[in-house]
């Protein structure tokens, strides 16, 4: 019984994860400094914002791929080769997004604004890639786990 109410838990914070970063997506550009003389249509189709929705992808496919993780694990099927390939794919997607994060990073470090201080993102950004690259060990390290115990399992 305490296992299913943590495995709910968790599920449930996954999803508000999910609520939380779409709304900061999408009320974030709004508020940026030079929204303010834009329309919404030029607000939300700005190259950078079309960029880091397509870069949030990999983000959601994350987030996805754990609440299916929790729900075998829920099902009593973590040893099984579904569970590999969910491990797999959490791993490549934190991967990517490292990559992605870094590369908007080095571009708003290129071309930012002299007016602008890019500080403050860059900082996001580095904290960003560090949480996406221990994702992709932890995954790493679980797949291997799991691996082994279906080959202990056979």
């Amino acid at each position: 019984m305490m296992k299913r109410i943590s495995l709910l838990f968790l599920q449930v914070v996954i999803l508000l994860i999910g609520i939380v970063a779409l709304v900061i997506l999408i009320w974030t550009p709004l508020t940026e400094g030079r929204a303010t003389n834009l329309d919404v249509f030029s607000i939300y189709f700005d190259p950078f914002i079309l960029y880091v929705y397509a870069t949030s992808i990999a983000f959601f496919i994350i987030l996805y791929k754990a609440f299916m993780l929790l729900s075998y694990i829920g099902q009593q099927r973590v040893f099984s080769s579904n569970s590999v390939k969910i491990l797999k794919s959490i791993k490549y997607c934190a991967i990517v997004l490292s990559i992605l994060i870094v590369m908007a990073g080095v571009y708003i470090k290129l071309f930012h604004n002299p007016d602008d201080d890019p500080a403050g993102f860059l900082a996001i950004c580095a904290l960003s890639v560090f949480v996406s690259i221990v994702t992709a060990a932890t995954a790493n390290v679980f797949e291997m786990i799991v691996q082994h115990g279906i080959a202990m399992k056979s």
